[in-house]
């Protein structure tokens, strides 16, 4: 693992980010980040390795290649790489870009043979990141989301939204006309001036986390 640390310095560069935010979005301090790059330490955990891939936004087999101290993926690392059937569980961010446009080995849900086929044939799999949470997809929960640039129906979308990336409820109330809802307002975009977001995803399916300590 060797050549670990020059990667992880080569990505947050890459990424635009100082030591200090790195060490933010991974919940270590500015000093172990630079102990990571100076290879003065070497043996980076699973949990904080998750975590240094969704903070740099790449794929966990980028931030590893070529590393051959490599220990048997513990459940929470084969579960953020793959979910059933291939498709990889992506790590969504407020910063943009949309995480399949960042990670370009991502692929959608393949098919299974299932009545659900008809659902999530071609969404990609996502989760809230690590220390990330939107209106309608806490930590812990799944989306199946569509790529689309366009309103379907009513439901659920991924927005670019004032520089961020958020979850907001669209209805068309009238033709040509959305309105926003948000567990805060509503919003209806007037229909003469062009949408001040972009539409990225449509929400197919959520998969709650639940509580079973009771």
């Amino acid at each position: 693992m060797d050549a670990l640390g020059p990667r992880i310095k080569q990505l947050r560069i890459d990424a635009g980010l100082s030591k200090a935010a790195l060490a933010r979005r991974v919940g270590v301090s500015d000093v172990t980040i630079s102990y990571w790059e100076s290879g003065t330490i070497k043996q980076v955990g699973h949990e904080r390795l998750i975590a240094l891939a969704d903070a740099l936004h790449c794929p966990l087999e980028r931030l590893l290649e070529d590393s051959t101290a490599v220990a048997t993926p513990t459940a929470s690392q084969r579960i953020t790489e793959d979910a059933p059937g291939n498709a990889r569980l992506l790590a969504l961010h407020a910063m943009p870009p949309v995480p399949w446009e960042a990670h370009t080995l991502a692929t959608p849900i393949p098919a299974s043979g299932t009545a659900i086929d008809a659902l999530v044939r071609g969404c990609y799999l996502v989760t809230p990141g690590v220390g990330e949470t939107f209106a309608y997809l806490e930590e812990g929960d799944i989306a199946a989301i569509l790529p689309t640039s366009h309103f379907r129906q009513e439901g659920l979308y991924l927005l670019e939204w004032r520089h961020a990336l958020t979850i907001q409820h669209l209805s068309q109330p009238e033709p040509e006309t959305l309105r926003i809802t948000d567990p805060a307002h509503h919003t209806t975009v007037d229909p003469d001036q062009p949408f001040p977001f972009r539409i990225a995803g449509h929400l197919q399916a959520r998969w709650q986390q639940r509580d079973d300590s009771d």
